[in-house]
């Protein structure tokens, strides 16, 4: 499999350079938490799939990993949660990148075998719009459910006017944009939606949501906002790399705690402090508590066998993961990214030592 060139906007490139430079530095003068494991002089190829969300970084992880195992090659392609999870358990890669749990119905196409969930980083979910000179909405997840039902269907609506006194709201039609794809990222939102707005939302949350018909589907986190940057009046949920990338703005979502609070590194690492971790490292930081935490709030992790079929693949996989672990959580914050709670990151660099042959 060759590995897969996406180009990013100008402003993800900038950064990922920048970056580079940073850890390859860092890597140079210090080894700590990045491969100490696994040894040095591996040779062979991981592949991968899945998650949009943390595409940036696996981007910039593979390679800023490179010098540290040269021999090794790394391939990660998108696609969606659905499809990293799917292809994992069809045997076609040796990880996955999802944002979302293997959900019961899914659990059987495992085949009894155990999956490890490595959590590598947290991001927020932008609420994403395209209106020229209106910045800093203000919504709560309510009027969110109504935009996304297609029960508010203007700008101007009195609902979106009340919590925005003093803006010049248009009468612009709403376009809906979402994800086309099966998506950790659509699972993420829409759980934040039966969360904050139970009496309100009526269409659920998984992986893949039946959106009213008038409704516009890209595949992808850039695709979607793609959409939102192209359509006057359209709104979409795009997380925060992705939606700095491509220059898009978005709006402070109301947290639990009644705050109203924007997307940031900051914000969403207040989020996830607050999160309950299950012993497979597990959590959710949707609609965690906290005054200043965002509660669109999503955590990505990289799945992978407990069990591997040899032991060659098995020293790949505890380098990689423990360098996104390790010194690649340094890659994080200039990307758009919140790095684990430093509870979190501990929990995964000590279950490194679970895989095996």
């Amino acid at each position: 499999m060759q590995r897969l060139r996406i180009q990013r906007f100008t402003t993800a490139g900038v950064a990922l350079a920048t970056t580079a430079l940073f850890v390859a530095a860092c890597s140079s003068s210090s080894g700590s938490g990045s491969s100490s494991s696994s040894g040095s002089g591996l040779s062979g190829t991981l592949n991968a799939s899945g998650s949009t969300l943390q595409l940036v970084y696996q981007q910039q992880a593979i390679q800023s990993f490179k010098p540290i195992q040269p021999s090794m090659t790394v391939n990660y392609g998108g696609g969606g949660s659905g499809k990293g999870r799917t292809d994992l358990a069809s045997n076609v890669v040796q990880f996955a990148g999802s944002d979302s749990p293997i959900s019961s119905t899914d659990l059987p196409l495992f085949k009894g075998k155990t999956v490890l969930y490595f959590p590598i980083l947290i991001a927020p979910i932008t609420v994403s719009y395209n209106l020229p000179g209106v910045k800093g909405l203000k919504l709560d997840a309510p009027v969110i459910a109504d935009i996304f039902q297609a029960k508010i269907t203007k700008w101007n609506d009195p609902k979106i006017a009340a919590q925005n006194p003093g803006v010049k709201l248009p009468s612009t039609t709403i376009t809906i944009a979402h994800r086309s794809d099966s998506s950790g990222t659509t699972q993420n939102f829409s759980e934040f939606l039966v969360e904050g707005a139970p009496s309100v939302w009526k269409l659920g949350s998984d992986s893949t949501i039946n959106w009213p018909a008038n409704s516009q589907g890209g595949s992808g986190n850039s695709g979607v906002a793609q959409i939102i940057k192209q359509t006057a009046g359209a709104v979409g949920y795009v997380d925060y790399a992705d939606a700095k990338a491509s220059g898009l703005t978005w709006a402070s979502v109301k947290n639990q705690a009644g705050n109203y609070v924007a997307p940031s590194v900051q914000s969403a690492t207040e989020a996830a402090s607050n999160a309950q971790v299950k012993p497979d490292l597990t959590f959710s930081a949707i609609w965690a508590p906290g005054a200043t935490s965002y509660p669109i709030t999503a955590q990505s992790w990289v799945l992978l066998y407990q069990k591997q079929s040899s032991s060659n693949t098995t020293k790949m996989l505890k380098a990689y993961v423990g360098y996104l672990v390790g010194d690649g959580q340094k890659l994080l914050a200039p990307l758009g990214y919140a790095t684990l709670p430093s509870n979190i990151d501990q929990q995964a660099k000590a279950q490194i030592s679970k895989i095996g042959t």
